[in-house]
């Protein structure tokens, strides 16, 4: 039962009612090339262990196992945890998917790398918990071990950024209303969903980070070494950057 003091990241209506939009057909269809470019990035060998925090229906964990990797999956929504389960035993692949919460779960030195992808960061109210998710990564690596994670980053933002935009996505139609509040550090969003004669209203909010912003975090972690790209395929962080990638190594 939800509460209205319930974190919108909580709320199970949200994530089913965005996961046609979220996971739609050329998503997954796009999953193979994002790995191509993950892998580029993480440079571990087929049979390396990787976790992938937020995995949602297992986009990426799939592929990855696929690819000969040893896959854990992490995730709060039980119905996406449902849904990668039933996909891989279709498959005959071997994931562990976990429901967790990222803020708690750790595996000390368990795995060769770690990928957090599609703007799964900085979803909670109090900042300090983006570090201790960060810290709980550094102790779930290897000695050496990877760090990709991707999100919208602020540079990019504020060249692209609309208040108001919709789009139209099998079917459901999505109207957004996106606010920046805090100097520039948060941006709320009000989304009202149409499917169908169904409409359905959700508020919800996600910290913004630049590159320098997420370094410092990063490195506070206890990261040794960090890199930025401006896309999973590389390209600089520059003017030209569609997302905000980060790799830092332990």
């Amino acid at each position: 039962m939800m509460t209205d003091n319930t974190p919108w990241h909580q709320n199970d209506d949200f994530w089913h009612a965005l996961a046609p939009i979220f996971f739609s057909p050329a998503r997954w269809e796009g999953t193979p090339a994002e790995i191509d470019h993950v892998l580029a990035l993480l440079d571990v060998a087929p049979g390396g262990t990787i976790l992938d925090l937020c995995c949602g229906p297992g986009r990426h964990s799939l592929e990855l196992s696929r690819r000969g990797f040893r896959l854990t999956g992490i995730d709060r929504t039980k119905a996406y945890l449902e849904d990668a389960k039933s996909r891989a035993a279709r498959e005959g692949l071997s994931v562990e998917f976990l429901q967790a919460d990222m803020r708690e779960f750790q595996r000390p030195e368990a795995f060769d790398a770690v990928i957090n992808l599609f703007t799964s960061f900085g979803y909670f109210a109090d900042p300090a918990d983006d570090l201790t998710v960060l810290r709980n990564i550094h102790t779930s690596l290897k000695p050496g071990g990877k760090l990709v994670i991707e999100m919208m980053g602020k540079e990019v933002l504020a060249r692209i950024y609309r208040e108001r935009v919709w789009s139209e996505s099998e079917g459901i139609i999505v109207l957004e209303e996106h606010k920046l509040e805090d100097n520039w550090s948060t941006m709320t969003n009000r989304w009202i969903v149409l499917d169908g004669n169904k409409r359905t209203e959700f508020n919800f909010s996600h910290r913004l980070y630049s590159a320098k912003e997420l370094e410092l975090l990063l490195l506070q972690a206890g990261f040794s070494h960090t890199e930025f790209h401006g896309s999973l395929a590389g390209i600089p962080y520059d003017h030209n950057a569609t997302r905000l990638v980060a790799t830092a190594t332990k």
